[in-house]
């Protein structure tokens, strides 16, 4: 195994695991594999790779990044709710991993 397969195997493992934490008794695999995919390139990044759910810039850069421009949601109001909503259901974990706040703020949104 490559050491970017690993990389992404550990990070798509502990997204897993955090979900599971909020909740989700089925997770959608083939979603969660594409979240993970995305962060191929910044998977050396652990900024990149985490979600400062208290950062109020953060969140602003999750809205515009992932839910306007990835999901095609462009209603500030609805998305900041859904993103507020997911940083407070992660609450109780430190280090928020990226896909997992990613797919709990796509399934509020859906």
């Amino acid at each position: 195994m490559s050491d970017l397969t690993e990389k992404l195997a550990k990070l798509k493992e502990t997204a897993e695991n955090q979900l599971k934490e909020c909740g989700v008794s089925k997770i959608d695999q083939e979603l969660l594999d594409t979240l993970v995919n995305r962060l191929r390139t910044m998977v050396d990044n652990k900024d990149a790779a985490l979600v400062s759910g208290q950062d109020a810039s953060e969140l602003e850069t999750v809205r515009r990044n992932f839910v306007e421009k990835k999901l095609g949601i462009t209603d500030r109001d609805k998305a900041m709710a859904a993103i507020h909503k997911v940083a407070e259901k992660m609450s109780g974990i430190r280090m928020k991993s990226r896909p997992a706040f990613y797919y709990l703020v796509q399934q509020e949104l859906s």
